[in-house]
């Protein structure tokens, strides 16, 4: 039975972690008494005992972390954003060519950013392959549920007393700042960040990131992107499905609760919108980091998701 420690299972990343393992019989869950779950000597005792150690913390808190897992066997799946572009780790998105192999290979897992991971799942393909040009100056408007930002956010959004600015959507990281930003250009192989423009809207779970390209840009046409999703996402928890929902929209809701991720391309021949849904707590963080320990572990990706 794999050992299994959550470092930071008070979180919203760790408590759907905890919730999908706690189903599961081939796993142990090694569980710190809550006064103690901070402790930096009862959280080394746990990363020593542990076979997999999932890291559902801020950035130095996980640099910590893996500070107190030195010598140690077990293998970390950090959910920060510490270690995303650190070439010393492993970035956690097996659809992408050739990084499956390299997490069956690691011991240090990074696991994508939720926004990141969208990006990357509909630009990547279409970077290496040639249709964008890596010099290619791109936007990318991303739609969020509010459990994003965490149990302060939710605790906003759910409030009797909230403020009235809660009931439309929001944008935030005006400075073009964005903490995914660097992960995006580095997985992609861009030169130019994306103006970025996320959003959080008063739902609980689900996103929709959403890449408009001209036919100007790209080499070859809209169908050429089509044919290329639908080759390139053959394996893991990311396909293409390009139908709408029946009501001839795309809601960011669709896949809340879920751990899978559709992409789809609509448009025309001189104007493109490249979409990936998924929900922002399943593909976009836990229900990726429990397909990593999968990898791991040589078993079904799938097993214990929602898909």
């Amino acid at each position: 039975m794999t050992k299994v420690f959550i470092d930071g299972s008070a979180g919203t990343t760790g408590i759907r972690i905890e919730d999908r393992l706690s189903a599961r019989q081939d796993i142990q869950l090694i569980r710190l008494p809550e006064e103690l779950r901070k402790d930096p000597a009862m959280r080394k005792e746990a990363l020593h005992s542990a076979d997999i150690a999932f890291l559902c913390l801020p950035d130095a808190a996980a640099m910590e972390a893996v500070a107190l897992a030195e010598g140690a066997k077990v293998k970390i799946i950090d959910t920060s954003t510490a270690h995303r572009t650190d070439p010393a780790w492993a970035y956690g998105f097996p659809e992408l060519a050739g990084q499956r192999e390299k997490i069956m290979a690691s011991g240090r897992i990074a696991n994508p950013g939720c926004h990141a991971s969208g990006f990357v799942a509909l630009v990547a393909p279409l970077v290496s392959s040639g249709i964008l040009s890596k010099d290619v100056a791109l936007t990318c408007f991303s739609l969020t549920g509010y459990s994003g930002g965490g149990k302060k956010m939710i605790a906003e959004y759910e409030s009797a007393e909230r403020s009235p600015l809660l009931k439309g959507p929001r944008q935030y990281a005006l400075t073009q700042q964005h903490k995914h930003l660097k992960e995006m250009v580095a997985l992609c192989g861009i030169e130019n960040a994306p103006i970025f423009c996320p959003i959080v809207a008063d739902f609980y779970s689900g996103m929709e990131v959403t890449v408009p390209v001209f036919s100007k840009d790209i080499k070859g046409g809209i169908d050429d992107i089509r044919a290329l999703y639908a080759s390139y996402y053959q394996n893991g928890l990311v396909r293409y499905c390009d139908e709408p929902d029946p009501d001839g929209m795309l809601s960011a809701a669709a896949f809340s609760g879920r751990d899978d991720m559709c992409l789809s391309v609509h448009g025309n021949e001189d104007r493109i919108i490249l979409t990936a849904r998924f929900d922002n707590l399943g593909k976009g963080a836990s229900g990726a980091a429990i397909q990593n320990m999968n990898i791991l572990l040589g078993i079904d990706e799938t097993t214990g998701l929602c898909v």
